[in-house]
Protein backbone atom coordinates (compact mmCIF):
# COMPACT_ATOMS: atom_id res chain seq x y z
CA UNK A 1 0.00 0.00 0.00
CA UNK A 2 2.68 2.38 0.97
CA UNK A 3 4.31 1.71 -2.56
CA UNK A 4 1.39 2.36 -4.41
CA UNK A 5 0.43 5.82 -2.12
CA UNK A 6 3.98 7.25 -2.34
CA UNK A 7 3.25 7.36 -6.50
CA UNK A 8 -0.18 9.13 -6.38
CA UNK A 9 -0.39 12.75 -7.55
CA UNK A 10 -3.97 12.73 -5.73
CA UNK A 11 -6.08 10.77 -3.86
CA UNK A 12 -9.88 10.31 -3.14
CA UNK A 13 -10.66 9.27 0.56
CA UNK A 14 -13.84 7.21 0.98
CA UNK A 15 -15.55 7.25 4.21
CA UNK A 16 -19.15 5.45 5.21
CA UNK A 17 -21.28 8.47 6.08
CA UNK A 18 -23.25 5.79 8.11
CA UNK A 19 -20.55 4.54 10.21
CA UNK A 20 -18.35 7.37 10.22
CA UNK A 21 -14.64 7.71 10.37
CA UNK A 22 -12.39 4.22 11.34
CA UNK A 23 -9.32 3.40 12.85
CA UNK A 24 -8.53 2.86 8.88
CA UNK A 25 -9.21 6.49 8.04
CA UNK A 26 -7.11 8.13 10.10
CA UNK A 27 -3.78 5.17 8.86
CA UNK A 28 -4.86 5.80 5.12
CA UNK A 29 -4.67 9.88 6.02
CA UNK A 30 -1.60 9.86 7.74
CA UNK A 31 0.60 8.00 5.00
CA UNK A 32 -1.10 9.86 2.67
CA UNK A 33 0.54 12.92 4.57
CA UNK A 34 3.99 10.76 5.14
CA UNK A 35 4.55 10.43 1.46
CA UNK A 36 3.20 13.55 0.05
CA UNK A 37 0.29 13.08 -1.49
CA UNK A 38 -0.19 16.96 -2.25
CA UNK A 39 -4.47 16.84 -2.56
CA UNK A 40 -7.59 14.13 -1.32
CA UNK A 41 -11.13 15.06 -2.33
CA UNK A 42 -13.39 13.14 0.13
CA UNK A 43 -16.19 10.88 -0.82
CA UNK A 44 -18.87 10.23 1.69
CA UNK A 45 -20.41 6.48 0.76
CA UNK A 46 -23.95 5.25 2.31
CA UNK A 47 -25.42 8.13 2.66
CA UNK A 48 -28.98 6.18 1.80
CA UNK A 49 -28.17 4.34 4.77
CA UNK A 50 -28.00 7.33 6.86
CA UNK A 51 -30.84 10.02 5.80
CA UNK A 52 -30.63 12.19 8.72
CA UNK A 53 -28.96 15.43 7.51
CA UNK A 54 -27.47 16.32 10.88
CA UNK A 55 -25.66 12.63 11.68
CA UNK A 56 -23.38 13.36 7.78
CA UNK A 57 -22.97 17.22 8.97
CA UNK A 58 -21.20 15.30 12.05
CA UNK A 59 -19.47 12.45 9.85
CA UNK A 60 -18.07 15.36 7.62
CA UNK A 61 -17.26 17.35 10.75
CA UNK A 62 -15.08 15.00 12.02
CA UNK A 63 -13.40 13.63 8.84
CA UNK A 64 -12.50 17.66 8.14
CA UNK A 65 -11.05 18.03 11.73
CA UNK A 66 -8.76 14.51 11.27
CA UNK A 67 -7.73 16.02 7.86
CA UNK A 68 -6.63 19.14 9.54
CA UNK A 69 -5.15 17.28 12.28
CA UNK A 70 -2.65 15.94 9.77
CA UNK A 71 -1.92 19.29 8.45
CA UNK A 72 -4.29 19.21 5.15
CA UNK A 73 -6.43 21.79 4.98
CA UNK A 74 -9.52 19.82 6.08
CA UNK A 75 -11.61 23.48 5.72
CA UNK A 76 -11.32 23.75 2.40
CA UNK A 77 -11.29 19.94 0.93
CA UNK A 78 -14.29 19.15 -1.11
CA UNK A 79 -16.78 16.44 0.52
CA UNK A 80 -19.16 15.04 -1.63
CA UNK A 81 -21.95 12.41 -0.23
CA UNK A 82 -23.13 10.09 -2.47
CA UNK A 83 -23.95 6.21 -2.23
CA UNK A 84 -22.38 4.29 -4.81
CA UNK A 85 -24.04 1.52 -5.10
CA UNK A 86 -27.28 3.90 -5.58
CA UNK A 87 -25.95 5.16 -8.35
CA UNK A 88 -24.74 1.36 -9.42
CA UNK A 89 -28.37 0.99 -9.33
CA UNK A 90 -29.20 3.73 -11.39
CA UNK A 91 -30.46 6.37 -8.60
CA UNK A 92 -30.86 9.83 -10.39
CA UNK A 93 -29.78 11.70 -7.91
CA UNK A 94 -26.90 9.66 -6.73
CA UNK A 95 -25.86 9.39 -10.26
CA UNK A 96 -25.54 13.32 -10.23
CA UNK A 97 -23.56 12.81 -6.96
CA UNK A 98 -20.72 10.51 -8.51
CA UNK A 99 -20.47 13.09 -11.48
CA UNK A 100 -20.01 15.83 -9.15
CA UNK A 101 -17.17 13.94 -7.76
CA UNK A 102 -15.84 13.33 -10.80
CA UNK A 103 -16.15 17.20 -11.89
CA UNK A 104 -14.53 18.26 -8.64
CA UNK A 105 -11.26 15.67 -9.42
CA UNK A 106 -10.82 17.58 -12.74
CA UNK A 107 -11.12 20.68 -11.01
CA UNK A 108 -10.01 20.88 -7.50
CA UNK A 109 -6.58 18.85 -8.65
CA UNK A 110 -4.12 20.22 -10.94
CA UNK A 111 -2.64 18.04 -13.62
CA UNK A 112 0.76 17.29 -12.45
CA UNK A 113 3.90 18.42 -13.79
CA UNK A 114 6.34 15.71 -15.00
CA UNK A 115 10.04 16.27 -15.59
CA UNK A 116 10.05 15.15 -18.87
CA UNK A 117 13.14 16.59 -19.73
CA UNK A 118 15.45 15.52 -16.94
CA UNK A 119 17.77 12.39 -17.45
CA UNK A 120 15.31 8.89 -17.36
CA UNK A 121 14.78 7.15 -13.88
CA UNK A 122 12.65 4.16 -13.12
CA UNK A 123 12.33 2.61 -9.45
CA UNK A 124 11.94 -1.61 -10.52
CA UNK A 125 8.34 -2.61 -8.65
CA UNK A 126 8.53 -6.09 -9.93
CA UNK A 127 10.80 -8.73 -12.26
CA UNK A 128 8.94 -11.15 -14.29
CA UNK A 129 10.12 -13.42 -17.29
CA UNK A 130 8.10 -13.89 -20.44
CA UNK A 131 9.17 -17.20 -22.49
CA UNK A 132 10.87 -16.87 -25.39
CA UNK A 133 11.14 -12.93 -24.83
CA UNK A 134 13.30 -12.50 -21.84
CA UNK A 135 13.17 -10.28 -18.31
CA UNK A 136 10.52 -7.60 -17.38
CA UNK A 137 10.86 -5.16 -15.02
CA UNK A 138 8.08 -3.11 -14.45
CA UNK A 139 7.63 0.65 -12.69
CA UNK A 140 6.26 3.64 -12.49
CA UNK A 141 8.63 6.47 -14.79
CA UNK A 142 9.71 9.04 -12.42
CA UNK A 143 11.34 11.21 -15.00
CA UNK A 144 12.47 11.41 -18.48
CA UNK A 145 11.80 8.80 -21.08
CA UNK A 146 12.51 5.91 -22.54
CA UNK A 147 11.93 4.01 -25.66
CA UNK A 148 12.71 0.40 -27.40
CA UNK A 149 16.69 0.67 -28.17
CA UNK A 150 17.43 3.08 -25.32
CA UNK A 151 21.03 1.96 -23.33
CA UNK A 152 20.16 1.92 -19.50
CA UNK A 153 22.01 1.06 -16.67
CA UNK A 154 20.60 -1.02 -13.48
CA UNK A 155 21.34 0.92 -10.42
CA UNK A 156 21.50 -0.31 -6.57
CA UNK A 157 21.94 -3.24 -4.15
CA UNK A 158 24.54 -5.20 -6.88
CA UNK A 159 27.10 -3.84 -9.30
CA UNK A 160 25.78 -1.51 -11.61
CA UNK A 161 25.34 -3.04 -14.88
CA UNK A 162 24.34 -1.81 -18.01
CA UNK A 163 20.88 -3.36 -20.67
CA UNK A 164 19.48 -2.17 -23.62
CA UNK A 165 15.36 -2.14 -23.67
CA UNK A 166 14.57 -3.80 -26.44
CA UNK A 167 10.96 -3.29 -25.96
CA UNK A 168 8.70 -0.99 -23.89
CA UNK A 169 4.91 -1.79 -22.80
CA UNK A 170 1.80 -0.80 -20.83
CA UNK A 171 -0.97 -3.17 -20.19
CA UNK A 172 0.23 -5.58 -23.21
CA UNK A 173 0.78 -2.92 -25.56
CA UNK A 174 3.63 -1.91 -27.13
CA UNK A 175 4.36 1.90 -26.56
CA UNK A 176 6.92 3.91 -28.75
CA UNK A 177 7.87 5.73 -25.35
CA UNK A 178 7.56 5.96 -21.93
CA UNK A 179 7.57 9.47 -20.21
CA UNK A 180 6.89 10.05 -16.38
CA UNK A 181 4.00 9.28 -14.84
CA UNK A 182 3.44 6.18 -17.22
CA UNK A 183 3.63 3.15 -15.09
CA UNK A 184 5.49 -0.06 -17.57
CA UNK A 185 6.97 -3.10 -18.53
CA UNK A 186 10.67 -2.55 -19.88
CA UNK A 187 12.22 -5.96 -21.66
CA UNK A 188 15.45 -6.34 -20.78
CA UNK A 189 17.91 -7.84 -23.26
CA UNK A 190 20.72 -10.17 -22.40
CA UNK A 191 19.50 -9.54 -18.42
CA UNK A 192 18.40 -13.18 -16.04
CA UNK A 193 15.65 -13.13 -13.68
CA UNK A 194 18.42 -13.26 -10.69
CA UNK A 195 20.09 -10.40 -12.24
CA UNK A 196 17.55 -7.56 -11.14
CA UNK A 197 15.14 -7.20 -8.19
CA UNK A 198 12.62 -4.48 -6.60
CA UNK A 199 14.91 -1.99 -4.57
CA UNK A 200 17.01 -1.18 -7.70
CA UNK A 201 16.06 1.53 -10.47
CA UNK A 202 16.88 1.73 -14.13
CA UNK A 203 18.30 5.10 -15.31
CA UNK A 204 19.96 6.81 -18.18
CA UNK A 205 23.67 5.50 -18.09
CA UNK A 206 25.84 7.84 -15.85
CA UNK A 207 22.86 9.95 -14.58
CA UNK A 208 22.27 7.69 -11.13
CA UNK A 209 25.16 6.94 -8.49
CA UNK A 210 24.33 4.72 -5.78
CA UNK A 211 25.21 5.34 -2.14
CA UNK A 212 25.47 2.69 1.03
CA UNK A 213 25.18 5.77 3.80
CA UNK A 214 22.47 8.66 3.83
CA UNK A 215 20.94 11.10 6.32
CA UNK A 216 16.73 10.35 6.89
CA UNK A 217 13.66 11.16 9.26
CA UNK A 218 11.86 8.58 10.53
CA UNK A 219 8.57 8.60 11.61
CA UNK A 220 7.19 5.73 13.95
CA UNK A 221 2.97 5.19 14.14
CA UNK A 222 1.71 5.09 16.99
CA UNK A 223 -0.36 2.10 18.57
CA UNK A 224 -3.63 4.58 18.05
CA UNK A 225 -2.21 4.84 14.29
CA UNK A 226 -2.08 1.50 13.32
CA UNK A 227 1.61 0.89 14.59
CA UNK A 228 3.56 -0.64 17.41
CA UNK A 229 2.48 -1.60 20.93
CA UNK A 230 5.41 -1.93 22.39
CA UNK A 231 8.69 0.52 22.58
CA UNK A 232 12.09 -0.13 20.67
CA UNK A 233 14.20 -1.65 23.37
CA UNK A 234 18.52 -2.18 22.85
CA UNK A 235 19.48 -4.41 20.28
CA UNK A 236 16.06 -4.68 18.68
CA UNK A 237 16.47 -4.45 14.71
CA UNK A 238 13.64 -3.22 12.76
CA UNK A 239 13.68 -4.18 8.68
CA UNK A 240 13.45 -0.52 6.43
CA UNK A 241 12.68 -0.60 3.39
CA UNK A 242 13.68 2.84 1.24
CA UNK A 243 12.55 4.38 -1.71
Amino acid sequence: MITGAAQMDAAILVVSGADSVMPQTREHILLARQVGVPKIVVFLNKCDLSPDEQILELVEMEVRELLSQYDFPGDDIPVIRGSALKALEGDAHYVAQVNELIETLDTYIEDPVREVDKPFLMPVEDVFTITGRGTVVTGRVERGQVKAGDEVEIVGLKETRKTIVTAVEMFKKDLDFAQAGDNVGALLRGINREDVQRGQVLAKPGSVKPHSKFVAQVYVLTKEEGGRHTAFFSQYRPQFYFR
